[in-house]
Formats: structure tokens, sequence, C-alpha cells
């Protein structure tokens, strides 16, 4: 079974860095889920798609999944691209397009 060690990036409801620091190692699904007939709610056998464990360094869970035999797939996170802007910018004199209403 393939593990996956990844951080996870912020949601689109967050405006903060909560939950965003942490490693996560969880498993990839063994089978596809399947819809119950009777209430419509998915269901899967795969008991393993339930453990969601968290590191605090991307070490710490390489070496989990070393010592237990996990075979895992290291993802690195992508660093966020931060734009600076101002207010002030709209009206500067040196604006690549004029300001205009």
């Amino acid at each position: 079974m393939l593990a996956r060690i990844y951080r996870p990036a912020k949601t689109a409801m967050q405006s903060g860095k909560a939950k965003t620091k942490d490693w996560i190692l969880e498993f990839e699904p063994a089978s596809a889920r399947r819809s119950d007939p009777l209430m419509g709610w998915t269901q899967s056998t795969d008991m393993k798609g339930q453990v969601r464990l968290t590191f605090e360094t991307r070490e710490e869970a390489v070496a989990y999944a070393q010592a237990n035999g996990l075979a895992f797939q290291l993802f690195e996170p992508k660093v966020p691209k931060r734009i600076l802007k101002a207010y002030a910018d709209n009206f500067a004199a040196g604006r690549r397009q004029p300001w205009t209403h």
C-alpha cells in the first residue's frame, strides 16, 4: 500500500496559515468508492483510507514510513508567489497603464 507524505496548502476559505505547518501521511485508496443504493452515501472497504497521521517535520514522517516498511511518495510543498501591492500604486505616475475612468 502506497502512502503519501505532504504538507497541506491552505483552503480557499482560509486567510491565515493555520493547519499548514504539519506534514501529513495518508494512504492511497486501494479501491474505488461505491454508492450505497439505499441511502446514496459513499462506501469503501478500505480501512486504511481513514488513517491520517500528522508530523511536525518531513523527516519524522519519512522516518515513520521507513521504520514501518511503508512504500511512500513524498510531495514537496509549493512556495506561494507573493505579490506586494499598495493602494497608492493605483495613482503612481510611473504606472504601466493610465488610470482613467
